[in-house]
């Protein structure tokens, strides 16, 4: 699987304290190694979001993506707790 952070993922990334960057590195991993392991709770996004999915990682952080050609490749497309992303 290859993963590409997008624009605004980097964006958001950067901007994160370094304890929620490491959180969102240990999600990523678990991610590369179980995309659907239960503690991600991986799931399809409705609305506005329709066809991105997101998964948790740790309280209240998201990793927000999309799935190109069956988990090849994985686009990131933004990080942010979940009312930064859907408040």
């Amino acid at each position: 699987m290859r993963i590409v952070p997008g624009k605004q993922y980097i964006k958001s990334y950067r901007k994160l304290p370094p304890k929620s960057r490491d959180a969102v590195d240990k999600a990523l991993r678990v991610f590369v190694a179980d995309p659907f392991a239960p503690s991600l709770r991986n799931h399809p996004l409705k609305g506005e979001w329709a066809g991105v999915r997101s998964i948790d990682a740790g309280f209240d952080m998201r990793i927000l993506y999309t799935d190109e050609s069956d988990h090849t490749v994985v686009l990131l497309v933004d990080v942010g707790t979940h009312s930064q992303l859907y408040g």
